[in-house]
């Protein structure tokens, strides 16, 4: 028979087994709907059951209801191949693997689930270890037709007669397909050093670092399901929370848990962490690294000790015919003497009201007499019932919140007076700026986790979270005046999770997060194990030794830290990749840089424009227009900061979907078929690293590259 032959017979095969698979699901689907309609009939019995009898039937009812209801779940989850793998053994026997297991009625194996351990030989398999592996397939649908197969013969030695092979290059063939809105899982295409790090072990860190195309957030991501697939108790519990760099990334990958059946892990942008805050923008990077940097914690803390500016700077208050005078240098007293008590502000009312009282009384000692005889208790408590001293505390000791402590910091003379000498008188003038024009230009992402570190500072805990309908459990939320204090460890010795605690968080481009945000997310994973993605060469952040302290006090003292470094380039053309290597191998160790394993024989074009012409906009609007024309997916137009307005106005009147326009921050972990960069010097001027964010933008594209540039001092010799 000749190949094509071969192939088309043992598509057949496979499609007679996979219809085998889906007939089942219905099944399998059809049974979860009666068992959820048998629950709400043991509900409508039980109404007129006795109490007791009544109590067991509807804990019945709602084990079968949700029970039902997760199987239900499972089934529906959107996905594209539910069987996508087979292993052909040395015993003859056959597996296969898939999206979720499923078995017959007999409760035979007609799937195994890809996270589940006797799934892994799929993933680790090689020639030199093929762990009795004769045969791999992978096998490629749509929806629920075959459509292709491809074969790795691990044991050549081992085969029979009957078992074919044929094709090759699943890996490479998933490569090049056009990208669309969001990620794929790569579930059918994981690598073996991929794998390794998927299912590490869940205690403590795990770490997962590559370069470009690595696969390293699908990977994270992947790492996710399968915990939860292994240990869901412990996962469940409190939660699992992916950190990402940007909204437009939180959404890239939105759709790759889900397409496992995952549905109950919060995904969030890092100016999305805080509840009840969301960034509207992002600072120039040297103001985002002022505002990171711990320095900050200083200052805040600082303008948290003075006053509000528009409390009252006097106190009168008559007792016993005498009138007892608090001034300004009264009051600063008192207010030092609240602070020095050492807790949160919100939480020190009833501490300044004590205060106000005892410098009250001394005053009125101050005053006595043959004729005037206070008394201390009486005094106190006579004064402390008046309401006219509740209205003065309540607006002298005014409760606080993030927002508006950081709003008050635009005055410059104010923040200059807090900051003292640990903020220079640039920074005070860009900080001020910044933070006097909140209320119309919102909260910028450095700004989220300031507010965060005031939250903490002021001691006033947001409302609760509420939980999602239909999503995954969260353990109780301990009241709020046991934040922070013993009450986190109850006598029994199960801990209570806060409503922002989870049981493992993701940090993807961790080598970005200042100091600041390493103290945000630390919060939440005080008992958390931690999976954590980046790349050194691709770092914005120029202080990595400060973000390294901040980051290891984040994690806390963890009893395991592995890592786990991915080295092969899938995402990039060697051409393309060539190009981005060379741009940022003077500011990186080579030996850091992936290895980039497809060739397309198509290079990068580089359009050498006139500086002095004006003809950028028609070079991007013709750009993109040609790139469309020669990818069937997404087109990245990337471009600095400063410019990025400009440029999406040009890109406007190019009519299409498939286009998105992006600085080079928030291109950070998105990729597309084809990239258009405008002006690469532009991202390296505005960066606080020069070249590494221009080595990220050159990195995004997976067919096709043009760059515009009208200027060479981008492109090293």
């Amino acid at each position: 028979m000749s190949e094509s032959s071969i192939r088309q017979a043992e598509i057949a095969v496979e499609q007679k087994y996979v219809d085998a698979v889906y007939l089942r699901v219905d099944e399998m689907r059809t049974e979860a709907q009666a068992m959820r309609r048998r629950g709400d009939e043991l509900a409508h019995g039980a109404r007129n059951e006795a109490i007791f009898e009544q109590a067991s039937m509807l804990f019945e009812r709602d084990v079968m209801v949700r029970h039902a209801t997760q199987i239900l779940r499972n089934l529906d989850t959107e996905h594209e191949g539910l069987v996508f793998g087979r292993l052909d053994d040395t015993t003859g026997e056959t597996l296969y693997v898939g999206r979720l297991g499923v078995r017959d009625a007999d409760f035979e194996n007609l799937v195994t689930d890809w996270r589940a351990p006797a799934a892994a030989p799929f993933y680790q398999a090689t020639a030199e270890q093929p762990m009795d592996v004769v045969r791999r397939r992978v096998i490629r649908s749509t929806g629920q037709s075959v459509v292709d197969i491809d074969d790795d013969l691990l044991m050549p030695e081992a085969r029979s007669e009957s078992l074919a092979v044929v094709g090759d290059g699943a890996l490479m063939a998933s490569l090049t397909r056009a990208r669309g809105e969001t990620m794929r899982d790569i579930v059918a295409t994981i690598q073996k050093e991929q794998d390794e790090a998927i299912r590490a072990p869940w205690r403590g860190v795990t770490e997962i670092t590559g370069g470009p195309g690595t696969g390293k957030t699908a990977v994270a991501l992947h790492r996710v399901a399968y915990l939860l697939y292994r240990d869901r108790r412990r996962m469940g519990g409190a939660g699992v929370l992916v950190v990402g760099p940007s909204p437009a990334f939180t959404s890239y990958i939105s759709r790759v848990l889900p397409s496992m059946g995952e549905d109950t892990v919060e995904l969030r942008s890092l100016g999305e962490v805080v509840d009840g805050q969301r960034a509207t923008h992002t600072d120039p990077q040297p103001l985002a690294a002022v505002k990171g940097s711990l320095r900050m914690r200083r200052v805040l803390k600082r303008a948290l000790r003075e006053a509000p500016v528009d409390a009252p700077d006097e106190l009168r208050i008559t007792y016993q015919g005498e009138v007892l005078r608090l001034d300004a240098a009264d009051l600063a007293k008192v207010r030092r003497t609240v602070h020095g008590l050492g807790r949160p502000l919100n939480q020190s009312r009833v501490d300044a009201a004590v205060a106000l009282l005892e410098a009250l009384w001394r005053k009125a000692e101050s005053f006595a007499d043959s004729r005037f005889a206070p008394k201390r208790d009486e005094l106190t408590a006579e004064l402390g019932e008046r309401i006219d001293f509740h209205r003065f505390v309540v607006v002298w000791w005014r409760l606080l919140n993030p927002v508006d402590v950081l709003a008050s910091l635009g005055e410059r003379s104010r923040l200059a007076r807090v900051a003292g000498r640990t903020l220079s008188g640039d920074e005070v003038r860009a900080l001020a700026a910044s933070w006097s024009a909140l209320d119309r230009t919102g909260v910028s992402v450095a700004d989220v986790a300031l507010l965060d570190e005031l939250r903490m500072l002021l001691g006033t805990p947001p409302k609760r979270r509420p939980r999602p309908a239909g999503r995954g459990l969260r353990v109780e939320i301990v009241a709020p005046g046991a934040r922070g204090s013993s009450a986190e460890e109850p006598r029994d010795g199960r801990r209570v999770a806060h409503y922002d605690e989870y049981s493992h968080i993701v940090v993807d481009e961790s080598q970005d997060l200042s100091p600041m945000q390493w103290r945000m997310i630390g919060r939440r994973g005080r008992y958390a194990s931690w999976t954590v993605v980046g790349d050194p060469v691709q770092s914005s952040w120029p202080d990595p030794a400060e973000a390294a302290t901040a980051r290891e006090s984040a994690m806390g003292a963890r009893t395991a830290h592995r890592r786990y470094t991915l080295r092969t380039n899938y995402r990039n053309s060697a051409e393309i990749f060539e190009l981005a290597a060379k741009v940022v191998r003077r500011t990186a160790d080579p030996a850091d840089l992936p290895n980039a394993v497809r060739r397309t024989g198509v290079e990068p074009v580089v359009v050498w424009l006139d500086p002095s012409a004006s003809g950028l906009r028609a070079e991007t609007v013709d750009g993109v227009r040609r790139l469309l024309s020669e990818v069937d997916g997404t087109v990245g137009v990337i471009t600095s900061m400063a410019r990025l307005a400009e440029v999406r106005d040009w890109t406007a009147e190019v009519d299409s979907a498939r286009v998105r326009v992006v600085d080079g921050i928030e291109a950070k972990g998105l990729e597309y078929d084809a990239v258009l960069l405008v002006e690469p010097t532009e991202l390296i001027t505005e960066s606080t690293t020069g070249p590494r964010t221009l080595y990220v933008a050159l990195t995004r594209a997976t067919q096709r590259l043009t760059v515009l540039a009208s200027d060479r001092a981008w492109l090293p010799d």
